[in-house]
């Protein structure tokens, strides 16, 4: 399949064609991030994000520029945030002298309510996880309550690792639809 072909079946959102252009592009973007963030497990979650931003908003692609930019732009971009979102909870920088610098750090521990009312959105949340497909809970399960990496879910179903990542791309829209469909 070339690009061109897989980018307009993408945008009536055929999933072998997502899956495609997972698999053209992932190298590439995975890389680039490995360089900016020097840390795999950042490269890959941001990766991942970028893949997900990029196939949820396919339908705004501009095919002036080449795909390949396109992605590596939104990497970029969401590699800027997760740097402004760290730099934040720094809340503050003392100097005592020239040579000593004390780093105040914001207190984000939670409160009782705060307790409360995540137990309340995670039971919401399973009800959710159990109206998609179980296909798409048992990857949702692996990786963000058994905290499996993808290498595993992938060796834990025996299905390549690139199927498992559009498959979590996938049920998180699903879930995403599922908690918008509701509010």
């Amino acid at each position: 399949m070339e690009i061109k072909k897989a980018i307009k079946k993408a945008i009536e959102n055929n999933q072998i064609a997502f899956n495609f252009l997972l698999d053209t592009f992932w190298n590439d973007v995975y890389g680039f991030l490995l360089k900016r963030t020097q840390n795999e497990n950042d490269a890959e979650d941001i990766t991942i994000q970028t893949f997900s931003r990029a196939f949820d908003k396919i339908k705004t692609y501009d095919d002036n520029y080449t795909f390949k930019t396109w992605l590596m732009t939104i990497a970029k971009n969401l590699h800027v945030d997760q740097i402004r979102k760290r730099k934040s909870s720094v809340s503050h920088e003392k100097t005592h002298d020239h040579n000593e610098k004390v780093h105040g750090i914001i207190d984000e521990s939670p409160t009782i309510e705060d307790k409360i009312i995540t137990e309340q959105n995670l039971a919401r949340l399973l009800q959710d996880i159990k109206k998609l497909k179980p296909h798409y809970q048992e990857v949702i399960n692996l990786r963000f309550f058994q905290e499996y990496s993808y290498q595993e879910i992938a060796d834990e179903l025996d299905e390549p690792m690139n199927n498992i990542k559009v498959k979590l791309l996938r049920a998180k829209k699903l879930l995403a639809e599922i908690i918008q469909n509701k509010s």
